[in-house]
């Protein structure tokens, strides 16, 4: 419902986040060294994932993914699926790509199962998830101002994962040198509200089904946004948002793949380039 209403909206430049991720995965595809002959843009619902993939150079084929709901400013998707409930064959493509949607399942672990059995021997899964971190300032203000006008606070932001148990997960889901890191995108508003605006233009704003049963009021709001310029604004009166990216990649298990060294065989090839002799200590 959140995307549905951002898709009717159109607002130019509600996708700047989504915009900045794809720039980043067309990088970071162009730095693999081989390529694919199928790729899959998961839930790319504004086609920006799609098109980082064809400029990679990297896909023979992609097919785009879409929601439940079409995109007017778009060509039909190719597959209409939802990002929890995966209707691909195992081992049926060797890329799948996912931006800033997978937060948003109910399920991660089993999202990233399904996923892994999708992918053929040594295909790469590589997606951006907000990770923790992601909005701590609009937390931290909602939550004080709900405490200080209501005496009791609801959760009003989704929470999101940490970068270790992110990496915890793509090893719980079998896939073979998982590799997480963060990049913190730190964005600058004029006030909480506009900031807000940007979320919903954006279908960003919460879906949490259990939250409090009454929206926020205008009073406890207004005082939100008064402690949000009061403790996360800079020199400037300008308020902060950040935005904290955990870029996920795994890859399918394939012979092929190098096997984590031991101990002992690196102690003696470390050994053997410096031509010292190797000593117990």
């Amino acid at each position: 419902m959140r995307r549905e209403r951002a898709l009717r909206l159109a607002a130019p430049g509600a996708d700047f986040l989504l915009a900045e991720v794809a720039h980043d995965l067309e990088d970071r595809l162009r730095l693999v060294s081989r390529r694919f002959q199928t790729a899959v843009d998961l839930g790319g619902h504004t086609g920006l994932i799609s098109k980082a993939i064809s400029g990679s150079g990297k896909a023979e084929r992609t097919i785009r993914a879409d929601l439940f709901f079409p995109d007017p400013s778009l060509p039909s998707p190719d597959l209409v699926c939802d990002d929890a409930y995966i209707p691909l064959k195992p081992q049926s493509c060797d890329l799948i790509v996912s931006a800033l949607t997978l937060h948003a399942v109910n399920d991660l672990p089993g999202s990233l199962v399904q996923i892994r059995r999708s992918l053929a021997p040594d295909g790469l899964f590589l997606a951006v998830i907000p990770g923790a971190g992601t909005l701590t300032e609009l937390r931290d203000s909602l939550t004080r101002a709900e405490l200080e006008c209501t005496g009791g606070a609801a959760a009003r932001v989704l929470p999101f994962a940490d970068t270790r148990d992110l990496g915890s997960l793509l090893q719980r889901a079998g896939f073979a040198l998982p590799v997480t890191d963060l990049d913190t995108l730190t964005v600058r508003y004029d006030n909480m509200f506009a900031l807000l605006k940007d979320l919903r233009n954006t279908g960003a704003t919460s879906i949490l089904s259990q939250t409090a049963r009454h929206p926020l009021s205008r009073t406890t709001l207004l005082r939100a946004a008064e402690i949000y310029a009061e403790n996360h604004a800079d020199g400037d009166g300008r308020i902060r948002a950040s935005f904290a990216l955990v870029t996920l990649s795994g890859w399918a298990p394939h012979e092929s793949q190098q096997k984590p060294l031991s101990p002992g065989s690196a102690k003696s090839r470390l050994a053997d380039a410096l031509g010292v002799k190797e000593q117990k200590v």
